[in-house]
């Protein structure tokens, strides 16, 4: 039993898991949102700013209630919540592009929250989705392929400097402004960052949690300067662990969702006689193209299979997690679900945001093979974009615990948990 755990353990520290797929989440919620934003750009006001019906007396009430977080609270300005939006896009593209990735995470789960808990009624499935990814996503080591920390990472080892940063002045920059804002509302009381209370957990309020992602952030690059060995080994480890922990929640998390939603719509009567997905189909506000709608909606057959095959593939999806075939027909099945239902319902940042959450299943080998084909496009349109001595399977960050050869137990074994 020792020798099991102990193997247990030297497993899920000696390197992050699953860094494709983490990618492919980061950049699928952090596009989602984005072009959310600026779908509903011309509607901005009346969603979410001082033009809502949901005012600020309202909204503080809510987030008393519920320890939820939002810094459009600290005021009704027209001016502040410009900025606030203006800054929510703008960590959303960063993320998506993997730069600074550490700290846009914070960023983009703080435009998330102050947004949607600011007018809590007007999200749906979709919005619940990204509300708690962006908060999973601040644990993850997201940003280690397909990003340019991921490229600064192979330049600077291209360069002899190895892992060990420089300067880092753009890091120490924006670390030092971020302290000084978080300060400076400290000092002036705004709403919600109280350092005790119900914030994302018991007893502890938002104040503090955003203090410790700051030390964090600090303790890790002065490690990395200045103390390499153990103490670099150390940090590192912990950060495999939380990174495997919450890619293992976001699992469970998308396990659930289906597993819900199967279960629920079971027990509906018309799942159950095969006539469910029949209805939506006839709302004017679900139907972007009516005469397809219409052509779906005139085949009963059709209608029947649609809806027992969405409930069949949503109860199985979670048993399935073990046979890779199998759940790779599922999955394949379940992101054309999504997309049909983007297509003929008319929900596409829902639809965008669930294929996001699916990708976490998504197998290594299909990542990889799809990063080579645009990396070969991006060649063809862009001569000479590419580095010459790019690694087959780039990584961001420190060498794990385990040394190289963690390296190559990630990039095979270490994937069974999602490919």
């Amino acid at each position: 039993m020792e020798r099991v755990i102990g193997r247990g353990f030297a497993r899920v520290t000696a390197g992050a898991f699953a860094p494709y797929q983490s990618a492919v989440i980061r950049i699928g919620f952090a596009m989602t949102w984005l072009l959310f934003l600026l779908r509903e750009w011309p509607n901005r006001q009346e969603l979410y700013g001082p033009d809502g019906a949901f005012s600020l007396d309202m909204a503080r009430r809510l987030l008393d209630s519920n320890g939820a977080f939002s810094v459009l609270v600290w005021s009704d300005g027209r001016g502040w919540f410009e900025l606030v939006y203006a800054l929510a896009m703008l960590s959303s593209a960063l993320l998506m592009i993997g730069w600074r990735t550490r700290t846009m995470s914070v960023l983009f789960m703080i435009g998330v929250l102050s947004l949607q808990n600011r007018s809590i009624f007007l999200g749906d499935g979709g919005d619940n989705v990204i509300h708690l990814m962006s908060m999973y996503l601040v644990l993850t080591r997201c940003g280690q392929v397909w990003s340019l920390d991921a490229r600064r990472a192979r330049r600077a080892a291209a360069a002899g400097t190895g892992d060990v940063p420089g300067r880092d002045v753009t890091g120490i920059v924006l670390w030092s402004v971020l302290g000084l804002v978080l300060a400076l509302a400290q000092l002036a009381g705004l709403y919600g960052l109280e350092w005790t209370g119900d914030g994302p957990f018991p007893h502890v309020g938002w104040g503090l949690t955003l203090w410790a992602l700051w030390l964090a952030h600090g303790a890790w690059w002065w490690v990395r300067r200045y103390a390499p060995g153990e103490p670099r080994a150390v940090l590192n480890t912990v950060a495999d662990l939380a990174h495997n922990g919450a890619l293992l929640v976001i699992v469970v998390e998308v396990c659930l969702i289906y597993a819900t939603a199967g279960w629920y719509k079971i027990q509906g009567g018309r799942w159950q006689d095969g006539t469910a997905v029949f209805y939506p189909m006839h709302l004017d506000y679900f139907s972007p193209w009516p005469e397809l709608s219409a052509v779906l909606a005139g085949s009963g057959l059709l209608i029947m299979l649609i809806t027992y095959g969405t409930v069949i593939v949503q109860v199985a999806f979670p048993f399935t997690l073990f046979n890779r075939r199998l759940k790779n027909v599922l999955l394949v099945a379940m992101i054309l679900e999504h997309l049909s239902i983007a297509v003929l319902l008319g929900l596409p940042f829902f639809s965008l945001a669930m294929v996001a959450a699916d990708a976490v299943f998504l197998p290594t080998n299909f990542l990889r093979w799809l990063g080579a084909r645009a990396s070969a496009l991006r060649d063809r349109v862009l001569p000479g974009s590419a580095p010459r001595s790019a690694p087959t399977a780039p990584e961001a960050g420190p060498e794990p615990a385990g040394g190289p050869g963690a390296r190559t137990r990630e990039s095979g074994g270490g994937h069974t948990l999602v490919g």
